[in-house]
């Protein structure tokens, strides 16, 4: 099951490198969860599937590109752990890199939340596991 739960996290990831909101909430619960409380600046909030779209058109249209790099998946119990690198260049040529992690909480094949952390081993300690 838990590979499965991978290939959900890769597939929204995917398609929000595409910009297909839609494909990106596939796979989300009707009342899907996006916890950005822990963010650094203008998009820190708790989103609902109704918001999120906008909130990443807003984010997105910033930006002549914008793409989400996922360094690994890692799979604890029902959370899969994607610390990630953000590539964005600017509309006056500025390039910007930020690191953080996700942790996608997936039940019966569906992302029911999530949750933004800052750093890798805060995102593995909230799913249960301790390096």
């Amino acid at each position: 099951m838990s590979q499965d739960n991978v290939e959900i996290a890769r597939a929204a990831i995917d398609a929000w490198n595409r910009r297909d909101w839609d494909a990106a909430l596939r796979d989300a619960a009707p009342d899907v969860e996006y916890d950005l409380s822990r963010a650094l600046g203008p998009f820190r909030g708790v989103y609902r599937r109704d918001e999120v779209q906008r909130a990443w058109a807003d984010l997105t249209e910033g930006f002549t590109s914008a793409r989400l790099e996922p360094d690994e998946f890692i799979e604890i119990g029902e959370h899969v752990v994607v610390p990630w690198t953000f590539h964005a260049v600017g509309r006056e040529g500025v390039e910007v890199e930020s690191r953080v992690t996700f942790t996608f909480t997936v039940r019966n094949g569906s992302i029911v939340r999530v949750r933004l952390h800052q750093d890798r081993q805060e995102a593995i300690e909230a799913a249960g596991l301790s390096e």
